[in-house]
């Protein structure tokens, strides 16, 4: 029998949940808040989180950036280089794993572990090597290293993703496609990309994400200020010599979030349908 539930057990869980979502979010609304302090504030008071007088200009400050080099100019190469990964994750991770999921091919299992064994591999072990052979090809100090990658295969973990997801597609879509005449890639484009939107939307959101956040990968290969993206850009207001302006950093700070918020607010509702049902049949 189901326990009968009463009104102050609603009141206890539902003032647990609100309680744990507000330390949660609590870093951010700071952010937000010494984001319009005076500099004298932002440490000073950093339990409150009403400034006692709001200063506007730290985001003009903070778009200004440094010298010649405006704020707009990371945003621009940021979209640059997020948008042309999503395009290419989706592209090649949707690719490979249609592959992966309904064709037959020799050393299929052994490329298949070699998949998920390079889930498991850090980024840090393959970092030298990539970087001599794109030292090598003289693309270092361009967006080639970060963007040309998503392209040949895009990230092992998307097509994971999407090879669970098509193996929960029947099959018989497959063989009544190839009835009406579809060809292999037929299939591919018009039956199964199709039904691959939730997941596709996904790895979408996670590839814009984590591309948008990453530091180490544009640390190391992009040197020129002018081409540097908003992750850099932050680190450039931290100065140990001249001290750092935080109202424009935590202004920056607040302005880069903005897009991840917006890309999540919208895309919500496919991200949590393509990772439910992934792997269901």
């Amino acid at each position: 029998m189901k326990t009968k539930r009463t009104w102050y057990t609603d009141v206890i869980y539902y003032g647990f949940v609100i309680a744990f979502g507000f330390i949660m979010v609590y870093p951010i609304l700071w952010m937000v808040a010494s984001s319009l302090k005076p500099a004298s504030e932002i440490f000073s008071q950093a339990s409150s989180l009403i400034p006692s007088e709001f200063v506007w200009s730290n985001y003009p400050d903070g778009w200004a950036g440094f010298g010649r080099t405006g704020f707009d100019i990371y945003f621009k190469n940021s979209f640059i280089i997020t948008t042309s990964v999503v395009i290419g994750a989706i592209l090649s991770s949707s690719i490979v794993a249609y592959g992966f999921a309904r064709l037959q091919f020799k050393f299929k299992k052994v490329l298949f572990a070699c998949l998920i064994a390079t889930v498991m591999l850090p980024v840090q072990i393959t970092l030298i090597p990539q970087y001599i052979l794109f030292h090598n090809l003289g693309w270092v100090n361009t967006f080639y290293p970060l963007i040309v990658p998503a392209f040949l295969g895009g990230t092992p973990f998307f097509i994971f993703l999407l090879i669970q997801f098509i193996r929960g597609i029947p099959r018989e879509l497959d063989e009544a496609a190839i009835i009406d005449g579809c060809s292999t890639f037929g299939v591919f484009w018009r039956v199964i990309l199709p039904l691959l939107k939730p997941a596709l939307v996904t790895v979408a959101i996670f590839a814009f994400m984590w591309t948008w956040d990453d530091f180490l990968a544009p640390l190391i290969y992009l040197n020129k200020t002018d081409i540097q993206t908003v992750a850099l850009g932050l680190r450039n207001f931290m100065d140990a010599e001249s001290g750092t302006s935080w109202g424009a950093l935590l202004a920056m700070s607040t302005l880069s979030l903005l897009p991840q918020f917006i890309i999540f607010l919208f895309f919500q509702r496919y991200l949590v349908e393509g990772i439910s049902t992934t792997g269901l049949k």
